[in-house]
């Protein structure tokens, strides 16, 4: 009988998934603290920890490093509240299964509980394993042109990095196999989207750390005052706040990888911190006077010039030559046209599983508009547009008419139009009628910086100096928006 530990202050909520779950045939606990929760991990091991996000004592982010610290193979799912997602989503990127959204409905986390348990025993048995065919999940099998042309990683969650079979494919397999059995450090460049830390996790599990753990940490998304404490950990009292000590991703990823997302963002104090890690393997808490050593692989990834910001003095070029032992480069989709389709099936597999459809595939149409798309978010858009397919898709196959409106008609500018308009726009690759999103500043990626900086300013005016909408308005998420306030010299 598998067992279920559930962590959530309201007591209403840890009974009720406890007589439903006791019903579905699985034997469950429940707490309403986060300590008490890791006590009992401590005594026993629960297969699923269904943990909320906010807990009185210790957020959802640090129950999952320290639950995954105890018990690499416990699965953990994220209850949250709808205007926690996006934080939600961060657990995800640290290893949990899933979240789901209050209210609760059963079908829905009864399906989530059940595909994270069917997921942590393909893990077990796969984990450091490589697969070149079909994958064993008992989902729908890729058509059998693809499974030949693709090959496949599986990351220790379960998830499979698609190499393709571009050339710029070929290259990246080449660099992976040639640099993952070293310990040197890797900066992976590339657009948003392009899968840097898939790139990060294949590269771990092909090395002599792959039995260790893989720490991936987003430095965009830290504020300045947690980022020092998110790496390197904190003792009590050390600052308002610091209730208890707490150990740092470092200490997390001791023996294994740490990916450091975004590394441009950190700021140069915590630069400062990190350069002393890399010289002396050693880190110390914040608060601490004690060293602890650590050995730990740097992976980093950045979709701006690195180069670019030491000249700028906005990263110290004595960390950049010390994580520049070895650069990956991610091409653009729109550079990778032959792995469009690849892609496509793959998505299209991962849809079926968590939709519960039975799509087969895409006809003739559908494929020529994927193939033809400019693709500004690379594999992350294409991932979504085809979740959103399958879900819209009625029959065997899908159809162009359920694609986003922007795929079906792209708008396409000529230089003229752009600058009759009084928009400058950047024709990528040097070729007029790129095409771009509906409304010319609808994605900041396909307009030159100077009228990117006016759509910002107009769009901020536009919605009151509300940085939310503006982002959403824009189509970028917050942190980009900042980052690009930043870069602009734009003070609100």
């Amino acid at each position: 009988m598998e067992k279920i530990l559930i962590i959530d202050d309201n007591n209403d909520i840890c009974l009720l998934l406890e007589r439903f779950l006791s019903k579905q045939g699985y034997k469950t606990a429940s707490v309403q603290r986060g300590e008490d929760g890791l006590v009992l991990l401590r005594k026993e091991a629960f297969e699923l920890v269904i943990c909320d996000f906010k807990l009185p004592d210790i957020d959802g982010l640090e129950m999952l490093r320290r639950i995954k610290v105890m018990h690499p193979s416990t699965a953990v799912i994220i209850i949250t509240g709808y205007s926690d997602v996006r934080v939600a989503v961060q657990t995800v990127k640290h290893g949990a299964y899933d979240y789901v959204t209050k209210p609760l409905y059963p079908d829905e986390i009864l399906y989530t509980i059940k595909s994270a348990l069917e997921r942590r025993i393909q893990s077990l048995g796969q984990a450091g394993n490589t697969a070149t065919s079909a994958p064993s999940n008992g989902a729908a099998s890729p058509r059998p042109a693809a499974a030949k042309a693709t090959k496949q990683t599986l990351a220790p969650d379960g998830k499979r990095f698609i190499f393709g079979k571009s050339r710029a494919a070929e290259q990246l397999q080449k660099h992976i196999d040639l640099i993952a059995p070293t310990d040197m450090s890797v900066i992976i460049t590339g657009e948003t989207g392009t899968g840097k830390e898939f790139v990060a996790n294949a590269i771990h599990l092909k090395s002599k750390r792959a039995d260790k753990p893989f720490v991936a940490i987003d430095c965009g998304a830290l504020s300045k005052e947690l980022a020092g404490s998110e790496l390197f950990g904190h003792v009590k009292g050390a600052f308002t706040g610091a209730m208890s000590d707490k150990a740092g991703s470092f200490e997390f990823a001791n023996g294994g990888t740490l990916f450091l997302d975004e590394i441009g963002n950190l700021t140069y104090d915590n630069q400062i911190k990190l350069l002393r890690v890399l010289q002396e393997r050693k880190i110390r808490r914040i608060g601490s006077n004690n060293d602890i050593a650590v050995d730990v692989r740097i992976i980093v990834a950045t979709n701006e010039d690195l180069r670019d910001a030491v000249r700028q003095g906005r990263f110290r070029e004595d960390i950049y030559h010390r994580i520049d032992e070895f650069e990956i480069h991610l091409s653009p989709l729109r550079e990778r046209k032959a792995d469009i389709m690849i892609f496509a099936e793959h998505f299209l597999e991962l849809a079926n599983r968590q939709l519960e459809r039975d799509v087969i595939g895409f006809d003739d149409e559908a494929k020529e508009k994927l193939k033809e798309y400019f693709w500004h978010g690379n594999l992350r858009e294409l991932q979504n547009v085809v979740k959103r397919a399958v879900l819209l898709t009625q029959g065997d196959y899908i159809e162009a008419d359920v694609f986003p409106q922007e795929i079906i008609s792209p708008q396409y500018f000529t230089p003229e139009d752009a600058h009759a308009g009084g928009v400058q726009v950047n024709f990528d690759m040097g070729r007029p009628g790129v095409p771009i999103l509906s409304q010319s500043a609808a994605n900041l990626k396909s307009v030159s910086e100077n009228a990117e900086r006016a759509a910002i300013l107009k769009v901020l005016e536009k919605t009151g100096y509300n940085k939310t909408k503006a982002a959403e308005v824009l189509n970028i998420d917050r942190k980009t928006l900042y980052n690009k306030l930043k870069a602009y010299d734009i003070h609100l």
